[in-house]
């Protein structure tokens, strides 16, 4: 037995280690949120939260209330429920509560680049000089170019130009959007090279197809569940991605927006290697591009649906037309949209925002860095340990029918005021809310890019609505389900798409 004893024990010391790695005894302690394991070991509930994140939180604030932690594959997620209270983890310090870390373990995962110190602070600095502002100017009369060549480069070929087109609504919506975003942030053809509009879409459309691939394996890469031959197709993607996107390729473009340009370059003086900047160009586009399409589609989805909403939209951008002396009409010249009109659509913009409100979903998460206490709106205090997450789902307070009557209704104007001004007064048990909507995320993860990305939406609906007469090919149909397996990714994609057709208008 001598001999044994040790070999027993070592035995016995590992079988323990790998329990506490499994989270076995892990025990909640006083002044703690309620614990849920989960019956899987160190897997805990992750199948069921990946399932349908939404179903999940709200099955567990009925188990727990608002505030309960969760095991999540190997990691112990603490979640806040109550709107009110999403200030404790927005503005908390970065020494507790960190972004980068968790964002870095992402990108490594599922775009396969390496983030160094201070990246978050270059994009945040490029975001705020050429993504807003005056910057966002010049990025406005990039995109409308751009949507234009791919919208209505064909004008006046046709024979009839008032015979109908059909086609789905999302997959032409995020083609369209995705392409001219490309173009307007990555460059163009050269204005030397013969066809050069033409080139601009073709590389443009065989760059969706492959990121529509890319696209729809994306929540099982993010949760670590392909299938052998998914991982091969995903380095296939990668590889495929970085060749088109590669510093020098990019450099050969004209047009190159002021934004990608200053992020190569500063991103070099830093001395990040050629390949790792060329993979970064990529999780710019993902970021970038991923979200706005389908929230394209859902914006034309809602107004096809709501007729009381296309006619007040519809009147609006005619009106805003005629404001700045232009006129859309046969063989007549291409408009200008500048950003200065569409500054001037606040049903529009009510629109926008309500759509994202229904349909954009991001998973806000942090880690924390240090033992802390979260203090709730009601007084109610919290102790979370070091090691842990910390996450909110904002979509609980879209859905919040104390906050917003009717909830899960598309209300163009909900957020407008009678006087046409924007609306910013919600509220919950009698107190105005902060945090009523969080399409773009809050805090040090908000979206930097949320103001073109907005601009993209308008200009793209702008200009469908002042071109083209469209419809849903059967006006009955129900609209869609969300794909739930993208819950936390940012804006829902339909479980199906739907026909619409459209024509010119003139």
């Amino acid at each position: 037995m001598g001999p044994l004893l040790p070999i027993l024990l070592g035995f016995l010391a590992a079988l323990i280690g790998g329990l506490y790695v499994l989270g076995v005894f892990r025990q909640r302690r006083p002044g703690e949120p309620p614990l849920d394991k989960g019956l899987i070991p160190w897997l805990g509930h992750v199948l069921e939260f990946r399932r349908n994140t939404l179903k999940f939180l709200q099955r567990m604030k009925q188990k727990h209330g608002d505030v309960f932690t969760v095991q999540l594959g190997g990691f112990y997620f603490t979640f806040l429920q109550d709107p009110l209270s999403f200030g404790a983890f927005v503005k908390e310090s970065r020494e507790k509560l960190d972004f980068t870390e968790f964002a870095k373990h992402l990108v490594r995962r599922v775009f396969g680049y390496k983030s160094v110190e201070g990246v978050h602070q270059i994009l945040q600095m490029s975001s705020n000089k050429h993504l807003k502002g005056d910057g966002l100017e010049v990025m406005t009369q990039a995109m409308m170019k751009n949507l234009q060549n791919l919208m209505l480069y064909n004008i006046g070929s046709a024979a009839d130009q008032r015979t109908w087109m059909e086609d789905g609504l999302f997959m032409y919506s995020y083609n369209i959007v995705f392409r001219a975003g490309y173009l307007s942030l990555y460059g163009n053809e050269p204005h030397k090279s013969e066809g050069n509009e033409e080139k601009d879409r073709a590389e443009s459309d065989a760059l969706f197809r492959e990121f529509r691939k890319y696209d729809q394996l994306f929540p099982n890469l993010a949760y670590g569940v392909l299938t052998p031959r998914e991982r091969l197709e995903v380095k296939r993607l990668l590889r495929s991605f970085w060749n088109t996107l590669s510093v020098q390729k990019v450099r050969t473009k004209d047009n190159i927006s002021r934004w990608i340009w200053d992020i190569q370059q500063t991103k070099q003086e830093l001395g990040m290697t050629e390949s790792m900047i060329t993979r970064y160009m990529f999780v710019l586009l993902w970021a970038s591009q991923g979200n706005t399409g389908p929230s394209a589609f859902w914006v034309l989805l809602f107004l096809m649906k709501h007729p009381e909403a296309m006619t007040a939209v519809k009147e609006e951008v005619d009106n805003v037309l005629k404001e700045f002396g232009q006129q859309v009409k046969r063989d007549g010249p291409l408009i200008n949209l500048t950003r200065e009109m569409l500054m001037k659509t606040p049903i529009l913009d009510s629109a926008v925002e309500e759509t994202l409100r229904l349909t954009a979903a991001p998973l806000l998460t942090r880690a924390v860095l240090q033992d802390m206490t979260v203090k709730m709106a009601d007084g109610r205090e919290y102790f979370i340990r070091k090691g842990d997450r910390m996450a909110v789902f904002p979509y609980i307070a879209h859905i919040d029918p104390e906050i917003h009557p009717d909830p899960h209704s598309f209300k163009y104007d909900r957020f407008l005021n009678p006087n046409g001004s924007k609306k910013t007064d919600f509220y919950k048990a009698g107190k105005k809310m902060k945090y009523y909507s969080m399409p773009w995320g809050a805090g040090v993860s908000m979206c930097p890019g949320r103001f073109f990305a907005t601009n993209e939406l308008k200009q793209f609906a702008f200009l469908m609505l002042v071109y083209f007469e469209f419809e849903l090919k059967n006006p009955d149909e129900k609209i869609p389900e969300i794909d739930y397996r993208r819950w936390g990714f940012g804006s829902m994609q339909p479980d199906r798409d739907v026909q619409f057709r459209y024509r010119l208008r003139y």
